[in-house]
């Protein structure tokens, strides 16, 4: 099943290429997210045992990162057959084709046990999302696809020499050569403290640019603002957290090995600077689509800082992980709907977007309050099971300097965001005469309310995963 898993949207992706009918071939997509979904959930509730000599296993950290991936892919897929038929000028063979290949490459970071594997498997997610920014093919697309290639290309270089500073280690260390992850936490103790310090600084850096953690964040506000909302949203919500899941394997031979001091201190000084940074760029940012990416910014500066800080606060980041993915796709989506409409991203030529698209208005602003941890959505919870953990950790400083950003944040994107859905329309605004529909609402509402969902209940295979995950990375050893 897991090798289906990993097929699927690899079929998907060359039936989407074959299909020749420019109105059929979106079609194609829902199909496969709807299959993987169902496979996902199979997978859930009977784990396989592990496969090709333990390169592929399926562990509770990838089971959560697994379900969340297909989750936000199965709606972005149902939303993609209302977003091309609004496109059919332009030909959708590139986009159907990748995004069902990014899906496969995520998938197999998921059950990904061998460092070299999950490293391929990452490095594929950015060679397939690349032309999928360039949709729009105008100039500002192209400039945002040549940078995200180019950083996060350099980014993906930075983590393989990471991996071969960590294979060097067991040399050093006279243990069998392995990428392995079982060998590597059972022999973890014994490996060179140097080249395992190397290590974690070049993985850190290139999944750190991968997830777009401050300083090397450059890449995110072009690509988030330039792309098609649907490919926004999988590249918030679905390639941060792969990015992120390469992050926690090292943390967990770090945690082997007993050497977290340094892995905790460079997270929790490049999530406070994410940020900061967000905190600045949000103030008057007059862009709502870059806003988002700023927005991202911070949500992964705040998982790093969940990471980094204590122990109480890593099930609070693990279910964030989760959550924010989910929160994302609703407003990249709802903001792709309004971007449509007014042909436009700037807040000054946007207004009055609860008359002219009352259920996209509504949607967006229930996700901003959701994005920036209002009560009852989920993304609420796992940001005050992080703090709560803060606190009972003594982490008293940081737990307040963190809730000072919250507001800066909240305050910036309220400033932007409000004016756009309460203010009053001109005669003056572009209007292309899109208006919600079906396929491209009930999708952000359908993530919507999940989050509402989990924020209020979560069912009891949920609740294991996330202990289970927790347990791996250091909570209740």
């Amino acid at each position: 099943m897991i090798a289906l898993l990993i097929a699927l949207p690899l079929l998907g992706a060359l039936a989407a290429w074959l299909t020749p009918d420019n109105r059929r071939r979106p079609l194609v997509l829902p199909v496969v997210g709807g299959v993987h979904l169902l496979l996902t959930l199979a997978l859930l509730a009977e784990t396989p045992p592990p496969a090709l000599g333990g390169w592929i296993i399926l562990d509770p950290l990838g089971k959560l990162v697994l379900l969340e991936v297909s989750i936000l892919f199965f709606c972005c897929a149902i939303y993609s057959v209302g977003y091309l038929a609004y496109r059919r000028e332009r030909s959708n063979r590139v986009l159907c084709m990748g995004l069902p290949l990014c899906l496969g490459a995520m998938s197999l970071a998921c059950v990904s046990q061998h460092l070299g594997l999950l490293w391929v498997a990452i490095e594929s997610t950015t060679l397939a999302m690349a032309p999928l920014i360039y949709f729009n093919r105008n100039a500002r697309s192209i400039e945002a696809t040549w940078k995200y290639m180019l950083i996060c290309s350099i980014g993906i270089a930075m983590a393989l020499l990471g991996l071969y500073f960590l294979a060097y280690a067991t040399v050093v260390a006279r243990q069998e050569p392995t990428l392995l992850l079982a060998p590597l936490l059972a022999q973890a103790r014994g490996l060179s403290p140097a080249w395992l310090n190397g290590a974690f600084i070049f993985l850190l850096v290139g999944f750190g640019t991968k997830i777009g953690l401050a300083p090397l964040h450059t890449w995110k506000p072009d690509a988030y603002g330039e792309a098609p909302g649907l490919v926004g949203a999988l590249l918030a919500g679905g390639l941060v957290n792969c990015g992120f899941l390469g992050i926690c394997r090292i943390y967990q031979i770090c945690l082997a090995a007993g050497t977290t001091t340094f892995f905790r201190d460079a997270l929790t000084l490049l999530g406070f600077l994410s940020m900061g940074f967000a905190a600045v760029f949000v103030l008057r940012q007059a862009d709502f689509k870059r806003l988002l990416a700023y927005s991202s910014v911070e949500h992964v500066g705040f998982m790093a800082i969940g990471f980094g800080l204590g122990r109480g606060a890593i099930p609070g980041t693990v279910f964030h992980l989760l959550t924010n993915g989910l929160t994302k796709g609703v407003l990249f989506l709802t903001a792709a709907n309004i971007h449509r409409s007014y042909n436009s991203k700037r807040a000054e030529r946007v207004r009055g977007v609860m008359d002219r698209l009352p259920w996209s208005g509504w949607l967006f602003m229930l996700a901003l309050f959701a994005v920036t941890g209002s009560p009852p959505f989920a993304t609420f919870l796992s940001e005050f099971m992080i703090l709560s953990g803060l606190f009972a950790d003594g982490r008293e400083i940081a737990g307040v300097t963190v809730i000072l950003l919250f507001a800066v944040i909240f305050t910036g994107m309220a400033l932007t965001i409000l004016p756009i859905l309460t203010g009053r329309g001109g005669s003056d605004l572009d209007d292309s005469g899109y208006r919600d529909r079906l396929l491209t609402v009930a999708p952000p509402l359908a993530l919507l309310l999940v989050t509402l969902l989990l924020g209020i209940w979560i069912p009891a295979p949920l609740r294991e995963i996330l202990d289970a995950t927790a347990a791996m990375l250091g909570v209740g050893s």
